[in-house]
């Protein structure tokens, strides 16, 4: 690996429905004024493409780090770019070449025909390198970047119409690669990060979105759901941590968007600072009536 390449900035290697890239700026703010220093761990249960943990790795030292998220495909993924990056990017390099090679009809074919043997894959017993590039492939080549599965746990997201989608990223891959090598990186639910956390752990939070309407529900991207009572439950672990010392942040939605007398979370983070932050997120169904929303930092 030359110095090029360990020197660039680490960031998302997939795209991931409610990502933080757009408003990283604004969580940024809401770092802790001593991370690096008497803050010196970060914790991110609720992983995802990973946009705040790169942004946190890029810009501060911190000393112990701790991801996790109950998508085990996506931790696969970390795990593979963390441990075998060079099979990694042998076998993505082959999709890229291969699907990039052919007209459109012959790309239909290639995507449903991995896509298929992505959930082979997936309901197996063995997680291989292999596995972690059709999880990279597919994220880049299907509609909107979206990770859905249905009722059985088999990816169902169709193909998305790129002409040229970057499918092997490999300065990115190599600099993720790089970030992630001191990185404790579990599958579970956010309650796995208990232990790991202390007084001296900035911790974000970034649990599936309360949905703001019935056509705006993003909890999809794993078996099982995470309706108000998973929601309270969130909230009563964070209470425990924040009583632990540790500084929080947590993103959510805003029901005030769509109804101005719903204080769920208001109430339910009373004790907290709850900022209202515009996101380009958009909630409705017809194009036409689309329009940016707030969104909620809620910050102990």
């Amino acid at each position: 690996m030359d110095k090029n390449t360990t020197i660039q900035p680490a960031k998302p290697f997939v795209k991931w429905a409610g990502g933080k890239s757009q408003l990283l700026k604004d969580i940024r703010a809401k770092y802790p004024a001593v991370l690096g220093e008497q803050i010196n761990k970060y914790a991110e249960p609720f992983v995802g493409g990973g946009a705040v943990l790169f942004d946190v790795l890029n810009r501060h030292a911190v000393s112990e780090v701790f991801i996790s998220d109950i998508n085990a495909e996506l931790i696969h993924t970390y795990t593979t770019i963390r441990d075998k990056l060079s099979e990694l990017l042998e076998i993505l390099s082959k999709l890229e070449q291969e699907y990039l090679s052919v007209a459109d009809e012959e790309r239909k074919k290639i995507y449903y025909e991995k896509r298929e043997q992505f959930n082979t894959f997936k309901i197996g017993e063995g997680k291989s390198t292999e596995l972690a590039a059709l999880f990279i492939f597919l994220n880049r080549t299907c509609f909107n970047g979206l990770y859905r599965v249905n009722a059985k746990g088999n990816f169902n997201v169709p193909q998305g119409s790129y002409k040229k989608p970057c499918i092997c990223d490999t300065k990115n891959l190599h600099a993720v690669s790089a970030k992630l090598q001191n990185v404790k990186i579990v599958h579970g639910d956010y309650r796995q990060s208990a232990d790991f956390v202390d007084d001296k752990t900035f911790v974000y939070f970034d649990p599936p979105y309360r949905p703001l309407s019935q056509t705006a529900n993003f909890t999809s991207y794993a078996q099982g759901g995470f309706d108000d009572t998973a929601q309270r439950e969130l909230a009563k672990f964070i209470d425990t941590l924040s009583a632990r010392g540790a500084y929080i942040v947590a993103s959510n939605s805003d029901p005030r968007n769509v109804d101005k007398t719903d204080d769920f979370f208001d109430k339910l983070y009373a004790l907290y600072k709850i900022n209202r932050i515009s996101a380009n997120r958009m909630i409705n169904c017809n194009a036409e009536n689309r329009r940016a929303v707030n969104e909620l930092l809620i910050c102990n």
